[in-house]
């Protein structure tokens, strides 16, 4: 472990910006796994997942915020305090946004809680696989024209464009500092919550358009299984809001819980690099998102902040 000599620098990257623009994407591209929940549906990081990348000079660690956008309910109220809370402990911020949409009022919004900050912040435009790269300067200036950021870098990180650049600014910001993980450590979050992240991935992944985000994992129970030396039992339960979220999450005879429960597993035993024996339930539990005290009981905990 480094402790700081040498010239060693290690600091912490926030990743913020409205919700769908890819940010989760952009971390599991730089920490190469999958540990920040993917979905083409906005809100569906809820906590700050952190991505640790780490090389001979320096150490990453980068804070996956909830996408930013006007609270609707006391879920809504709890994430933008989280995604506020980090500003202030961060080295550098990054504001992602999407090349292909314009600057709109949720931008802005963001762009106006940052405002005063004394932290650099980046502008990293992503999805430039989707525009004309003629078009990048005038899209960049749209934007530094709304906030002085102190880089402009376009990427894309579904394709990988550009992020090694982008990782390379990002060094020359940070402070000399030590290592803060292992080498072969990519996130700080329990093995329990990014097996939560992984079910609730699958389950808004299969169910589309049918159900909001309005999904929470709740991790009932993991153990060595007691007649299998590799294998390990995951029992979870997927909680709904209403009755007609429980029946569509179930699907036909129990075929979609059982795609669900088949495409997590998988992606549960990379994690784990064992055997995985999964079993879920699902449980209806009336408008959860508004009530503060299920809220805790999901994990979302504001006292860490």
């Amino acid at each position: 472990m480094h402790q700081g000599n040498n010239g060693y620098k290690s600091g912490f990257i926030s990743i913020i910006g409205r919700p769908n623009v890819g940010k989760s994407t952009f971390l599991n591209r730089v920490v190469g796994q999958k540990i920040a929940i993917m979905s083409d549906k906005p809100q569906t990081t809820r906590n700050k997942v952190q991505g640790v990348v780490t090389n001979d000079n320096s150490q990453m660690v980068f804070i996956d915020t909830p996408g930013i956008n006007e609270p609707k309910h006391k879920l809504g109220d709890f994430m933008l305090k989280v995604a506020k809370n980090t500003f202030r402990e961060v080295d550098v911020l990054l504001f992602v946004v999407s090349a292909a949409d314009r600057i709109g009022k949720q931008d802005r919004y963001v762009l106006d809680m940052l405002k005063g900050i004394d932290v650099p912040v980046f502008l990293v435009l992503n999805k430039i696989d989707q525009v004309h790269p003629d078009n990048l300067p005038k899209i960049i200036e749209s934007y530094r024209n709304e906030f002085d950021f102190a880089e402009a870098i376009p990427i894309s990180a579904l394709q990988g464009n550009n992020v090694e650049n982008l990782l390379a600014k990002i060094g020359e910001r940070l402070p000399e500092g030590p290592q803060y993980y292992p080498s072969d450590q990519v996130t700080d979050h329990p093995e329990r919550f990014i097996i939560s992240e992984l079910i609730r991935e699958k389950a808004l992944h299969l169910t589309r358009e049918e159900i909001p985000h309005s999904i929470a994992v709740v991790i009932d129970k993991i153990a060595k299984d007691e007649e299998s030396e590799n294998m390990i039992r995951v029992q979870a339960t997927i909680m709904v809001e209403r009755d007609s979220q429980k029946g569509i999450v179930i699907g036909k005879k129990g075929a979609l819980l059982k795609e669900i429960g088949t495409r997590a597993r998988k992606d549960i035993e990379n994690l784990l690099g064992t055997k995985v024996y999964l079993e879920l339930w699902v449980k209806v539990q009336k408008d959860w998102r508004n009530k503060a005290m299920h809220l805790r009981d999901f994990g979302f905990r504001d006292d860490e902040y």
